[in-house]
């Protein structure tokens, strides 16, 4: 599963565009700016698939005659792509659609809508009790879309929150909003089967089920071909990824999720290719020696541990022991001794004791983490242990914890980085730098972010150079071009 989940604060050593990525607008660039009657504008937060999903939403709006904007003021349509995962979130979420409310009643006949996960746990609040919004739409109702904005548009309330066991959007070509025109996500299963104790997706996005497989390499390869160089294959658990086709198929052949990385993999050595997120119990052997054989498989495994206390675990229904995690780790360094790994990490879960924390900071210590997301333990509402255990550590205890799980990553983000001064490493150029207009930013195949001089060279953006890496801070690696 996608496990961003809780609250308080990751630390990233990514640009930031990825499952990080907080409330961003986005809209894509239209070479006719006449060419839509009305406007639509969309706000996402939470995990790398709500951003996907904006993308779906984005292709369904534009065939319905709606253009996508950045001036928020021009929109006819707002939409707040929501996130449960953290409490955060969520009272960003409400600030935000206070705010669209107000704007509304400055301008007749707009419409403010929630897609998402937090759609159907808050229906009733934000269409009723608040009267936030006119639109509300769950993960697998983006298709009735239009009929739902033309109820809204005639004054009804439209409701959409049913949950599919089909629904995969495999059809639908994602619209790419305001990408840098390098990476792409593709989204290849929806829902969860897992069902962790702490969090809620199982609840808002249904049961798992797999995207066609060749659709997906066939998005891949359109991407590819439009100028892309690096697609992210999503799913909240992406090694339970499981296609049997419906077709006749004379081999009768099933595509698991190694499978599938090959696949995506052989449309281009010039392709890389990225997945999140892996679930410890259910990564296989077959994965990693994928990862292994083909250069373009990015050498980086997002491995959420969430805690490294086994009788944590177990109340975390995650269905492994610290063990089997670490054994997992090994596994990994045994086949790919150059893997980068990263994790979440969950401080103060319910009944957790000071034994368990230190188990966890073992683990972190044992698995050497590149990066972490790190959150202390919130309660949300619906999950299985809001229902079954008592909220009982002290948030004061909570934050001491994850202050201490925070200055570990710290430590071990720094060590990992250093270990790669005086190596060269072949980096895929996604943008200027933030900082300055003289370097590039790129990321390397473990996912680490290195900044270098743009210098003399004739480069753009999607190239792939070689960077010999001079310095380095714990979130971030500086070099120089090679030839």
């Amino acid at each position: 599963m996608i496990d961003t989940v809780t609250d308080k604060f990751p630390l990233s050593n990514r640009d930031q565009h990825d499952e990080s990525r907080q409330g961003e607008a986005y809209a894509p660039f239209q070479n006719d700016p006449n060419q839509y009657k009305k406007r639509f504008f969309i706000e996402s937060y939470g995990c790398a698939m709500n951003f996907a999903d904006s993308e779906i939403v984005a292709s369904i709006l534009n065939k319905e005659g709606f253009g996508a904007t950045r001036n928020i003021e021009e929109a006819d349509l707002i939409f707040v792509n929501t996130c449960s995962i953290r409490e955060k979130a969520e009272q960003t979420v409400r600030k935000r659609l206070t705010e669209f409310k107000k704007l509304k009643a400055k301008k007749k006949g707009m419409l403010v809508g929630v897609l998402g996960c937090m759609a159907e746990r808050l229906k009733s609040q934000f269409l009723e009790e608040e009267k936030l919004v006119d639109i509300v739409v769950g993960p697998d109702a983006y298709r009735a879309l239009p009929e739902l904005v033309a109820e809204a548009e005639g004054g009804q309330k439209a409701v959409n929150v049913l949950l599919s066991r089909e629904e995969t959007y495999a059809d639908i070509s994602p619209v790419r909003l305001d990408s840098n025109g390098v990476s792409a996500f593709v989204s290849i299963m929806r829902g969860c089967n897992n069902m962790c104790s702490f969090c809620v997706v199982p609840f808002t996005r249904g049961r798992e089920r797999s995207r066609d497989a060749a659709s997906i390499v066939a998005e891949c390869r359109d991407v590819f071909e439009k100028g892309y160089r690096e697609v992210t294959l999503l799913g909240q658990n992406v090694d339970s990824y499981y296609y049997t086709p419906q077709e006749a198929n004379p081999s009768n052949t099933t595509v698991t999720f190694a499978n599938l990385l090959e696949m995506v993999a052989l449309i281009s050595p010039d392709l890389r290719v990225r997945f999140s997120t892996s679930h410890p119990k259910d990564i296989t052997d077959d994965v990693l020696h994928t990862m292994a054989k083909h250069e373009n498989i990015c050498k980086y495994i997002h491995l959420p541990v969430q805690s490294g206390s086994t009788r944590v675990l177990q109340l975390m229904n995650r269905t492994y022991t610290r063990e089997w995690y670490m054994a997992r780790v090994d596994r990994i360094r045994e086949i790919m001794p150059d893997c980068g790994i990263s994790s979440d990490v969950i401080a103060g879960f319910c009944t957790e004791e000071e034994q368990d924390h230190q188990d966890t900071l073992s683990v972190m210590e044992y698995s050497k983490y590149d990066m972490s997301y790190m959150f202390f333990y919130s309660e949300r509402p619906g999950t299985l242990a809001e229902r079954r255990y008592k909220d009982d550590v002290p948030t004061e205890v909570k934050k001491r914890r994850l202050q201490e799980i925070v200055d570990l990553q710290n430590r071990l983000s720094l060590e990992s980085n250093q270990k790669d001064l005086g190596k060269t490493c072949k980096v895929l150029i996604e943008n200027t730098s933030k900082r300055s207009e003289e370097h590039w930013m790129g990321r390397n195949s473990q996912n680490k972010v290195v900044v270098f001089p743009k210098e003399n060279y004739n480069l753009k953006k999607g190239d792939y150079v070689q960077v010999k890496i001079n310095e380095c801070t714990q979130a971030t690696l500086m070099g120089t071009i090679v030839n």
